[in-house]
């Protein structure tokens, strides 16, 4: 296979630290065409960014991660933004939004932080990069109320849910978790979107697809992730992985 854009990735994470030259100048021999990497925090952002002036396949967004709402500076949104202004490869604010999976998260430091950078998005003509866990009804009504564009990723919620980002415009982002056993609310989810809204991604080093599952994700692995989601919309495997290529790309602005 060839022609694969990643669109959600975390190559700065600990997990490469072993040996990420290696793994990045191995990917495009392996049909990887694109990769965007998602930021969790100010230190990601700046690493993220580093990270794709290098290699010319690789691009990056820049964003506060809602598990870190509460630690943010004061000045965080103008470190964003400068990031983003300051790095002609920086295409995207991401990932934000809500996670409500842990107890004791700080539910209105993240509605703040999160309404706070899709303000900025709008404000630089930027798309988003949405994480939501266990949020789907407040993440829906600040969407509906802000309407970026931009995608929802790792796609978790219901295909009713699906349904509801669609009509915003947005893309869908499914992972390798839609290759597990018990994924039938992803699936059905799938299901529902159409193929011109649909992208894939590993959020690797994480969600490695099976049967992979347990080890170190990277985006090699994407061919699973696209099989599974291949057989599901009923179209070939490469003609799959063409058409979310062409999604990210226009998602995230790329030319040629």
């Amino acid at each position: 296979m060839n022609n694969i854009f990643d669109t959600h990735a975390h190559y700065t994470d600990p997990a490469f630290d072993g040996d990420r030259e290696e793994v990045l100048a191995s990917l495009p021999g392996k049909g990887i065409r694109l990769v965007m990497l998602a930021s969790s925090s100010m230190e990601d952002t700046a690493a993220n960014s580093a990270l794709a002036g290098e290699w010319d396949y690789i691009y990056a967004a820049a964003g506060i991660h809602p598990e870190n709402a509460g630690s943010v500076p004061a000045d965080y949104l103008s470190f964003v933004e400068e990031t983003i202004l300051g790095h002609e490869k920086t295409l995207a604010l991401g990932e934000i939004g809500l996670d409500y999976h842990y107890e004791g998260y700080d539910r209105q430091a993240q509605i703040r932080i999160f309404e706070e950078q899709l303000d900025l998005a709008k404000k630089l003509d930027v798309p988003v990069i949405i994480h939501s866990r266990d949020a789907s009804e407040d993440t829906l009504s600040i969407l509906r109320e802000h309407r970026p564009r931009g995608v929802v990723h790792c796609f978790g919620g219901s295909a009713e849910t699906a349904a509801e980002v669609l009509k915003l415009g947005m893309y869908i982002g499914f992972t390798g978790v839609i290759t597990f056993k018990n994924a039938k609310k992803p699936l059905r989810a799938l299901e529902a979107v159409p193929l011109e809204r649909l992208v894939i991604e590993t959020d690797c080093p994480y969600m490695a697809p099976v049967p992979f599952r347990g080890k170190r994700c990277d985006s090699s692995m994407l061919v699973s992730t696209a099989e599974k989601a291949a057989e599901i919309k009923g179209v070939s495997t490469q003609e799959l992985i063409d058409q979310t290529c062409r999604n990210g790309m226009a998602l995230y602005g790329i030319n040629g």
